[in-house]
């Protein structure tokens, strides 16, 4: 079966957005393979706030990657305005529904609040975090409280000399 993996950047103090919403702090080390992390996953699941903040930082996408179905839950996005997009309203069932059918794996990218909600419903596989060694003193929390109890197991990490980035994969340990 397909899993949905949460793969985020964080500060050191558990951030993924900066007071205002920004990312500027996040960096791009030149050793990390993306072509690796984008060959994993066939579909891209992402909030409206996230797809917002994609598209004001513009790569002309609008919010979508090459050869990933970019899939985004919102209750007040409409289809007919994004024909590129499979927008849908409630997330639980469609994302059921989605890891029962045959594919790569499901990145949930970015965007608390929606893995806040996946991870309560069960529905989160595994957690990817790239650490960034930042200090940002407040944004959006890595997940919003209050959370779920959810007990991990280390799958993989690797320490990025060049930028400091510290990237940890788990499994989320069901019981």
């Amino acid at each position: 079966m397909r899993q949905v993996r949460y793969g985020v950047a964080m500060s050191l103090d558990g951030y993924i957005a900066g007071p205002h919403g920004e990312a500027d702090w996040i960096v791009i080390d030149p050793d990390i393979d993306f072509d690796a992390i984008f060959d994993r996953f066939d579909t891209l699941l992402i909030g409206r706030k996230t797809f917002d903040a994609m598209k004001r930082m513009g790569g002309g996408g609008g919010g979508t990657m090459p050869g990933i179905e970019t899939v985004v839950i919102s209750r007040t996005m409409r289809a007919s305005d994004h024909p590129d997009l499979t927008i849908v309203n409630e997330a639980e069932p469609f994302v059921t529904a989605l890891k029962a059918k045959p594919g790569k794996d499901i990145w949930l990218f970015g965007g608390g609040s929606l893995f806040h909600s996946l991870l309560a419903a069960g529905l989160v596989d595994g957690v990817d975090a790239a650490v960034i060694p930042v200090l940002l003193g407040g944004g959006t929390p890595f997940l919003p409280a209050p959370a779920s109890y959810a007990k991990l197991k280390l799958r993989k990490q690797r320490v990025y000399k060049k930028s400091g980035t510290v990237s940890l994969e788990y499994d989320v340990v069901r019981e």
